[in-house]
């Protein structure tokens, strides 16, 4: 769902929808963005919502971002995708305080609002009892969610250093360059598969992952987050053209997506 695309006045929000794919788009203002979604082929046949979330809001020289990839096995997975990726992203508009104790403090105050959306979420009245039972304990366990987020505020003749804060828990992809320069070595170890959210306790597997770094003048960057969906991408390096991106999304020679893809890139 595009909800903007006024580059006049450098301003633009993408929230994407779990119920419909978007084609590789590409929006062009003091930051360039590439984003896209799709859901896995079983999804898509079924009807089913995706269990990925990607949303971005740039307002001039600032630039907030979340990518979520909700967990399977865990109850409503989509629920915890979309609840923690609209909360993070009015929460890099507002908040004052960028500490580490502070994000991680906010995770978990954010749980008690998520458990009490999450019990409206019942099963379905019509499924089995034994089903319904199995789902009834999985949702007192909670929904859970991978994510990445971040705010991106660039250098400018006010204010000559700009700087990048990003947090992360679980193993999306986080890749960035600098001068052509992949530096993600400094990622890799950090992403997890046994880190997450929790609607029920919060940060799991440890404490969110937290980078800081400022931004300077005419130095060319470029950040790029996507989902599982999308591992295709990992051994590429270079810049890739949007129809050989879009050929990944569709997955043309396995039948469509084996899992939901979520991509956002961003060049500045």
């Amino acid at each position: 769902m595009k909800m903007n695309t006024a580059s006049t006045h450098d301003k633009f929000t993408f929230i994407s929808s779990q119920s419909s794919e978007q084609n590789l788009s590409t929006y062009e203002g003091r930051f360039i963005c590439r984003y896209a979604y799709g859901r896995a082929m079983e999804s898509l046949v079924q009807g089913e919502k995706g269990q990925d979330f990607v949303g971005i809001h740039i307002d001039g020289d600032a630039c907030n971002f979340v990518l979520c990839d909700g967990v399977g096995m865990s109850y409503r997975g989509d629920f915890a995708a979309r609840f923690l990726g609209h909360t993070l992203l009015d929460w890099l508009g507002t908040t004052r305080d960028w500490s580490s104790a502070g994000f991680a403090g906010f995770m978990r105050e954010i749980t008690e609002t998520a458990s009490e959306q999450l019990r409206q979420l019942t099963p379905p009245g019509e499924a089995p009892s034994l089903l319904r039972e199995v789902l009834e304990d999985k949702q007192r366990l909670g929904s859970q969610t991978m994510y990445i987020c971040g705010r991106i505020e660039l250098p400018s003749s006010r204010k000559k250093q700009g700087r990048i804060w990003m947090a992360w828990q679980g193993d999306s992809r986080l890749r960035f360059w600098k001068k052509n320069e992949e530096i993600s070595e400094y990622f890799r170890a950090t992403m997890q598969t046994n880190q997450r959210w929790s609607t029920l306790t919060g940060p799991v597997g440890g404490p969110p992952h937290v980078y800081q770094t400022r931004l300077e003048y005419d130095i060319p960057m470029r950040l790029q987050l996507y989902t599982d969906g999308l591992d295709d991408l990992d051994p590429i390096r270079e810049v890739l053209p949007d129809e050989q991106i879009q050929v990944l999304l569709n997955a043309p020679h396995t039948g469509g997506l084996q899992d939901d893809a979520a991509f956002l890139e961003l060049y500045w």
